[in-house]
């Protein structure tokens, strides 16, 4: 955890701090005081998000102290945002997305949920975007400036955070698409297979 954790702030310069971690007498229950956490284990609690870093120093201090503690980026600024859905609908989304010849980065997923990470986006920018549409699945959640996404190996209440797709290998930052794209074809991937619906 410790040195995916250095990679993420010291080489590709995404801020990040450790979250929560599950409770153990629970698996999917959180380590937080919300007996109702919707994200359990997956979010930043104490230290608060504000906190994310880049600094070396700062991310072997918490993972010394905390080695299997999730990790978790803080979206915007200079690290990607995502786009995420839920798990099922996201894996039909990518099998349209790579038919018709998107390009995609890094997408993270977890038993409940796939992010698709996107360079950084404002609010107003994504309002344009969504108010343009004429539809926009209620399953999609955005994670921009100010948000907060668990990354791999996180092992979190709603389980393991993985790569469904990795970024590839090397020290630079990995390249992400911009939201326009990614949200234009998950738009019309989910309409065209019928997973449109709101998560439950």
């Amino acid at each position: 955890m410790l040195q995916q954790a250095l990679t993420f702030a010291s080489e590709w310069q995404w801020p990040v701090l450790p979250g929560v971690a599950p409770d153990p007498q629970g698996r999917d229950r959180c380590g937080c005081p919300d007996a109702e956490c919707v994200v359990p284990g997956a979010h930043p609690f104490d230290p608060g998000l504000l906190a994310a870093t880049t600094d070396e120093r700062m991310v072997r201090w918490w993972w010394t102290n905390r080695p299997s503690a999730p990790i978790v980026m803080a979206t915007g600024g200079q690290a990607p945002c995502a786009v995420s859905l839920p798990a099922l609908a996201g894996a039909r989304a990518l099998d349209a997305l790579g038919r018709m010849g998107m390009r995609l980065g890094p997408v993270v997923a977890t038993r409940a949920r796939w992010a698709i990470l996107v360079a950084p986006y404002s609010m107003e920018q994504l309002g344009e975007l969504l108010y343009a549409k004429d539809f926009v699945p209620g399953s999609l959640r955005f994670h921009g400036e100010g948000g907060y996404l668990a990354l791999p190996p996180s092992e979190t209440g709603l389980g393991q955070v993985c790569w469904e797709r990795a970024p590839l290998p090397g020290s630079a930052a990995p390249w992400v698409p911009d939201v326009e794209a990614v949200v234009d074809a998950v738009v019309e991937a989910l309409t065209r297979t019928g997973v449109s619906a709101p998560e439950m």
